[in-house]
């Protein structure tokens, strides 16, 4: 089947979630540059939750890219890694309104782990559908920050009962790692 309309589908419901996530900043009520203040710790891991919406999207376009067609498996996947990415706007409002409390960020930290994981599953589905000699095989390859990131989110979980800069510090370095867009598949397909 057509992968089109599963992408399209994966596009709308990012839209949302960022649509969703926005909500939670909440407009001061005075004038004051100090109004900002009860608003920074939301903005701030917004901007992290946003980042990493980005860094998803990108990933699951160039995904797309290199995949001709897909099943039922593969769309139960990407369904699995929506959920995950679906609860960003939840863990992100819980996150800034107690101020990096512990339980939240770890629990930040298990939603990216999660997703992250689901991201793989989907990866996995389509290359059983696609063939190890394929196109996106060759484009995945051995999927270094993919497995750095999972470890990175293993290491800060419960760091966060440490201090939460340390796990906060981590999930923005994981996300640093993937600011630059993977270009293999990009690379992959341009030969």
């Amino acid at each position: 089947m057509s992968k089109g309309r599963m992408e399209a589908f994966s596009d709308g419901v990012i839209a949302i979630i960022i649509t969703i996530m926005v909500l939670e900043l909440k407009v001061p009520r005075t004038a004051e540059l100090t109004a900002l203040r009860p608003v920074l710790p939301v903005f701030l891991i917004y901007a992290v939750s946003y980042l990493y919406l980005g860094i998803y999207w990108s990933n699951h376009h160039h995904l797309l890219q290199a995949t001709a067609h897909v099943n039922g498996r593969v769309l139960w996947a990407n369904l699995h890694l929506l959920f995950w990415l679906s609860l960003f706007p939840f863990v992100t409002g819980w996150v800034g309104h107690t101020e990096f409390a512990p339980w939240p960020m770890a629990i930040y930290g298990m939603v990216l782990l999660c997703a992250a994981v689901a991201y793989y599953i989907l990866s996995r589905a389509l290359l059983s559908l696609h063939g190890r000699e394929s196109v996106l095989a060759a484009a995945l390859g051995r999927d270094f920050k993919g497995k750095v990131s999972l470890l990175i989110y293993v290491v800060a979980i419960p760091l966060a009962f440490v201090g939460w800069w340390l796990a906060g510090g981590l999930y923005f370095g994981a996300a640093l790692l993937w600011i630059v867009p993977d270009r293999r598949i990009e690379k992959t397909l341009s030969h």
